[in-house]
């Protein structure tokens, strides 16, 4: 069994920042990589960031380049999403993915979490 367990959402007024983390255990476990995305209501859910596990190798949406940095603490075995310099308009539900493809569409991740959400106010 698969599982994704993120934290670390909240409140924060625009500008400030939030950490996510993530913790896959299971079939997500080893997972070859790792990946952000985000769904404010009423949208489809849409890449943030990548990681490729073994490499470190990041991606990033053009939205939040500059701003977020995705990272990886082999040790722990988690993945954190360091978001800064937040807007309004990064408010949505976050999730954490694992998934075997470097494709950054919904349908190249095989695992999911539940979701935190991340609210900016202006």
């Amino acid at each position: 069994q698969a599982q994704l367990v993120e934290s670390g959402g909240g409140l924060v007024q625009a500008g400030g920042s939030l950490r996510l983390s993530c913790l896959p255990s299971g079939r997500a476990r080893g997972s070859y990589v790792m990946g952000w995305f985000r769904q404010a209501p009423g949208k489809e859910r849409d890449f943030v960031a990548r990681i490729v596990w073994s490499t470190g190798a990041t991606y990033y949406a053009d939205s939040v380049k500059g701003r977020f940095t995705i990272s990886r603490d082999i040790a722990k075995n988690t993945v954190s999403l360091q978001m800064n310099s937040l807007r309004p308009e990064d408010t949505a539900f976050y999730y954490c993915a694992a998934g075997s493809s470097l494709a950054t569409s919904t349908r190249a991740y095989d695992y999911w979490g539940q979701g935190t959400q991340v609210t900016v106010s202006s």
